[in-house]
């Protein structure tokens, strides 16, 4: 399905821009425990990026399933709640968002077992 294709891409995307900024328009500003937690964001999302437009590929190679669908969501869902937080607490410094984090990493292990029990079904 072209749609994680393209949602994965606009991901990729960001997390080139969000490096970028980080790298180019952080430094100095905030301390570098959080440009650290920053780049942690930046390297989840372009992962999770890869990984949707790998769902997406596959959804046009093989029969597509609820399992390679929800997969890619799940990845989309993860690298909001996990990395949105991650960039969120770099900006705030309001360290209960490092709570919500792990919320996103859940997501990211659902989309991958789904990815994975979808493929053993190929």
């Amino acid at each position: 399905m072209k749609l994680f294709i393209i949602i994965g891409a606009i991901n990729a995307f960001l997390s080139v821009a969000l490096g970028a900024f980080g790298a180019h328009g952080l430094e100095g500003k905030v301390e570098p425990k959080y440009l650290e937690i920053w780049k942690t964001g930046v390297q989840y999302q372009m992962f999770h990026a890869m990984g949707m437009i790998a769902v997406g590929i596959l959804m046009g190679q093989v029969q597509a399933s609820s399992m390679l669908n929800w997969s890619g969501w799940m990845m989309l869902i993860g690298t909001v709640i996990f990395s949105g937080s991650l960039y969120a607490l770099t900006l705030s410094g309001i360290k209960v968002l490092g709570a919500i984090t792990p919320i996103g990493g859940v997501a990211f292990l659902v989309g991958w077992v789904l990815l994975i029990v979808a493929a053993m079904k190929f």
